[in-house]
């Protein structure tokens, strides 16, 4: 066997493992069923700073909400624009972000602010660019909360709905974050859950406020995975579940520079959270799907057959992320025969990320600078 053909059966193995690996880490997403209406009152606090924008299409969804009674805070986190204003004319009580001293960062000192604030029996804590699908939406996540003994956190993570070309082009971001939460893989709920996930999250006032609340996890930049952990080391269960059909988001429709401050500011930071055995199987799925382009390159120049098994190493990779792009959310197909690109973005970004957290040690976010 010369060198050449070894090298591409070698490249075989790789791909053919990392096809595997996609399958297990991606087993199974969970989503909310329709489980009837709720009696429970709750709180939906929404942190903001400068969402004017962003802020309407959620507050316009929740006051369309049926069978469920809730109080809307907004707590404006210093906004310039007319955050506050939109807020009030929906009826939400807008109250502001005072904790920006001893350690705070701005959205944990928010929902901290929000918490206290609050008069119902269960919180809801939710980004100002998630959107409620249906009427009955909150009305369903709070009677599966309840059906689930309402202990812990009930997190979900909103469809992303992606519509400029660079958000289509972030595919993988929204991937690797559900993956990296260690429950959708073939162990399910066998696994440790890394956290919960920040765009909804339900749970009860008084166990919130037993394990310390946002105020114990003050300076974490990921102050949704670090609430989840604070939640389990008090013996209270984290439920990470998709969020289709209960709500949908669009993280960063203000521009690409947005989208890469953003995603730089959680990256890094939000992979310690995934255990090293669901970390290695996305390493190995990651080494497959970059391997399998230079190896259909590679074949082109082979007379050996390889051509054909590099096509169709390369149609199941791009299969597999149509078949998870569902479970995530909304995204064109034109992006999926183009993988590469993706995976170069992806890698592109998290380089980035780990330089602002392992050499620089801050992002730009909003106006601020967050230690990262």
């Amino acid at each position: 066997m010369d060198i050449f053909v070894l090298l591409l059966s070698i490249a075989l193995v790789v791909a053919l493992l990392g096809l595997l690996c996609g399958v297990l880490v991606f087993w199974r997403v969970p989503i909310i069923r329709d489980k009837g209406n709720s009696t429970s009152s709750v709180s939906i606090i929404i942190p903001a700073r400068n969402e004017e924008l962003r802020l309407k299409p959620l507050l316009e969804s929740i006051v369309r909400q049926q069978y469920v009674t809730y109080e809307v805070i907004v707590v404006d986190d210093g906004s310039t624009d007319r955050t506050r204003e939109l807020a009030r004319s929906y009826g939400a009580t807008v109250i502001s972000n005072e904790l920006l001293e001893d350690g705070w960062i701005g959205k944990s000192a928010a929902c901290w602010a929000g918490a206290l604030a609050a008069e119902n029996k269960l919180l809801l804590f939710m980004d100002a660019d998630t959107v409620f699908t249906h009427p009955d939406s909150l009305s369903n996540y709070i009677a599966s909360f309840e059906s689930m003994g309402s202990r812990g956190i009930l997190s979900l993570q909103p469809d992303h709905y992606a519509e400029k070309w660079y958000e289509q082009l972030a595919f993988l971001f929204p991937l690797i974050v559900m993956v990296g939460m260690n429950v959708f893989t073939i162990a399910g709920n066998r696994l440790k859950a890394g956290g919960s996930f920040g765009p909804c999250l339900l749970c009860e006032k008084a166990q919130y406020q037993q394990v310390g609340g946002h105020a114990v996890v003050r300076g974490a930049v990921m102050d949704d995975l670090a609430l989840g952990k604070a939640f389990q080391e008090h013996d209270l269960p984290v439920r990470c579940f998709g969020g289709k059909g209960i709500a949908w988001l669009r993280m960063y429709p203000g521009g690409l520079s947005d989208m890469v401050q953003g995603y730089s500011k959680s990256m890094a930071s939000g992979s310690t959270a995934t255990l090293p055995l669901v970390m290695g199987l996305i390493y190995i799925w990651m080494a497959g799907a970059s391997i399998t382009p230079m190896m259909l390159v590679a074949s082109g120049f082979s007379s050996t057959g390889w051509l054909g098994v590099s096509i169709g190493l390369y149609t199941l990779y791009a299969m597999e992320l149509v078949i998870a792009s569902r479970r995530v959310g909304r995204f064109v197909w034109w992006i999926f025969p183009l993988y590469p690109l993706l995976l170069i973005v992806f890698i592109l970004i998290f380089m980035y990320s780990l330089y602002l957290s392992k050499r620089k040690g801050s992002v730009q976010w909003k106006g601020r600078n967050i230690n990262v």
